[in-house]
């Protein structure tokens, strides 16, 4: 039984749910967000209340019934609140900046690594060794957090790298001298 699954979601009042078919759109504040869902499970509008339900018991359709909520929620909370992730660089020298639409960030390589901010996703350097990343996409602005942070990850020795803010690192003892 899916738990998650089974829950209603509210939708705000400032927030319209269209569906065509398999394909829901979400309109509100922060933007519109599109998606296709699986035709197996029938998703039921009551007023301001969506709830999702399976035909039967089959794996797949047990995993889709929690799957296909969860996605449609997380389209709602990203057009009225929106999704953000905070990392911090760690280590001398390691800094960055924004150059138009491009993060540019120095973080121990030879060259300067660029990344282009695609539509959608805003991106702030607060200080130079913290980048903020909001979005009303989850999925997109998870995404593009975790390329970022993949450039240099923290390392255990010295705890260099970028990371997540509140991320802990298991720090490891380095080589012991005679």
């Amino acid at each position: 039984m899916s738990r998650i699954g089974n829950k209603t979601i509210t939708v705000p009042e400032n927030v319209t749910v269209t569906r065509n078919e398999n394909e829901v759109t979400v309109k509100g504040p922060k933007g519109e967000l599109t998606r296709s869902f699986s035709p197996v499970i029938t998703m039921t509008v009551d007023g301001n209340e969506i709830s999702f339900s399976r035909p039967n018991d089959l794996k797949e359709n047990r995993a889709m019934h929690g799957t296909m909520r969860a996605n449609l929620n997380n389209m709602i909370v990203g057009v009225t609140v929106g999704f953000e992730k905070v990392l911090e660089l760690i280590g001398v020298g390691y800094r960055a900046q924004l150059q138009g639409n491009k993060l540019v960030m120095n973080v121990g390589y030879s060259h300067p690594v660029e990344f282009d901010i695609e539509e959608g996703i805003t991106v702030e350097v607060p200080a130079n060794t913290k980048v903020i990343i909001k979005g009303s996409n989850k999925e997109r602005v998870g995404e593009l957090a975790a390329n970022i942070r993949a450039i240099r990850p923290p390392e255990p020795y010295k705890g260099k790298g970028i990371r997540y803010v509140g991320e802990v690192v298991r720090r490891k003892e380095g080589k012991t001298g005679k």
